[in-house]
This record gives structure tokens, sequence and C-alpha cells, in this order.
């Protein structure tokens, strides 16, 4: 029968605990290598919604990309959501797994995989790691648009590959529609961080989820256009392949993408 210690010696093969940022939280997070995992949920996000989902459906693992716990605990009760959401996950015997930013920065990660999507070339990491043996993973990644487009272009391109509605205020931009990029940059999430290496890469785009308001003042004094599709859109779409990777991965074991996660944030 296959274990969840089966399922998180794939994961890591796939995405190196050693890639993970030092603040994060990333591994097996709830449960036991040795318990069952023939059922296994993948989901951007534990929330009460998925957890029933995950209690409904039988699974024995979820594999998150947000950790939780993220960060340490003092009490585990039904007082906070986190608690009672762990209460019930253990009650039903279901274990937790998160790859988090190891995800985001493996060779075939979540920023591989938008650099991919929007069609850039000569892709590299941001910020290559140091600990490993591979020029080919790190944080963020960065390469050439191909033809130059202008910032609208790339808007389209990028609402196209990650689906995204075309209602007013799906994505967002800084700078104008028509300015020229040739080099962008990608930073899934909360990429603000990387704003500045962006712009020593000489990059004239950065694309992330979101970013802070002084940031996005900071790039427009700058001069380098900003691309922001929500936290949500900007990752959601890795995990229906995660999902897809560890079916071919894990003989007898039945994965699938969380059907009842939605983005918290709405258009009105």
């Amino acid at each position: 029968m296959p274990t969840i210690g089966d399922a998180v010696n794939c994961l890591e093969q796939f995405a190196p605990p050693v890639l993970a940022e030092a603040w994060d939280n990333v591994g097996l997070l709830v449960g036991g290598p040795d318990w069952p995992a023939e059922r296994v949920m993948t989901c951007l996000t534990i929330t009460p919604a998925s957890v029933a989902e995950a209690i409904e459906q039988r699974a024995e693992l979820i594999v998150t990309h947000h950790p939780l716990p993220f960060h340490p605990m003092r009490a585990i009760t039904t007082e906070t959501t986190a608690g009672r959401i762990l209460l019930d996950l253990i009650a039903a015997r279901i274990g937790v797994y998160s790859p988090h930013t190891a995800f985001d920065s493996a060779q075939a990660g979540i920023n591989q995989h938008l650099a991919i999507g929007l069609g850039l070339q000569q892709i590299e990491p941001l910020v290559p790691a140091t600990d490993s043996a591979s020029s080919e993973v790190g944080g963020g990644r960065f390469g050439l648009v191909g033809e130059p487009l202008t910032l609208l272009e790339l808007t389209e391109r990028l609402r196209t590959f990650l689906d995204i509605s075309k209602d007013p205020g799906t994505i967002r931009i800084v700078g104008n529609n028509d300015q020229e990029v040739t080099r962008t940059a990608i930073a899934c999430g909360s990429g603000g961080s990387f704003l500045k290496t962006a712009l020593d890469k000489q990059c004239d785009c950065l694309v992330t989820g979101e970013i802070g308001f002084h940031s996005c003042l900071e790039a427009e004094a700058r001069g380098i256009g900003l691309i922001l599709t929500g936290h949500f859109a900007s990752e959601r779409f890795a995990l229906l392949s995660l999902a897809d990777y560890l079916n071919e991965q894990l003989s007898g074991v039945n994965v699938w993408a969380s059907r009842s996660e939605r983005d918290p944030v709405r258009n009105v």
C-alpha cells in the first residue's frame, strides 16, 4: 500500500527542501510517513472548504502550497481557525505536506512554469540557489520575450496562459500600456522582494501576484512595468499540474487538485 512516505520522497525529489527560504516551514507538517496515502489532494491553501472536501473525498494526504501550520503555535484549540482545521485533519487522519518556496524555486517549479507559459527565452533564475549544483534552480525567473511586446500585450499573453477573466480589475498593471518590454522577471505569489533584483538584471517588467503600494511607486519611478495577477492566480495553476505529476509518479495513488478552492478576493 502506498504511504505518505512514498509521496514525500517523490515531492522532495521534485522540489528539494534545501531550495526553501530560511523563514519557510516546508515538509511533512501533519501525520506520519507510515500512514497510508492512496488518495491525495493538492491545493494552494488549506481552508475550511478544502478540508471539508478532503474529508468528504476520503483523502489521506493534502499537498498544500502554503504551509499549515506556518508560524509556531502555542496551542491547537477550536478557538482559532488554524486550530480547528488542524484538529479536523488529525481526527480524520489526514496528513499535510507543503513544498512552498521549494516548489517556487525548483527546476520545474512554479516560476519556471510561468516563464515558459509566457514564452520567455533564455530563462534563468533571478536569484540562483547557492547550495545547488544546478544553475537552473533558484528564486524567481527572468528571460527575453522574443519580439518586443508592449506592457499591455504581455499582460494579455499572461491572461491567456493563466485563463484569467477579462473582467475589469482582474489584472492590475503599473506603467504605460504601450511601454516596450524585451526582458521580464517572474516572481509568483508576493514578489516585492524581487523588484531590486529585477532592476539589477535590467528587466523592463516584473510579473508577480501582488506587491505593496510603495513598491509600486518605486517601480513607476524607476520605469519598470509591473503586472499583478493576484496571489491566487499566480500560483493556483501549478497545483493542477502538480496533481498530474504525482498521478504519473505514484503507483496506486489517486491524486486530484481541490475542486472547492476559490480565490477569496472578488472584483465588484
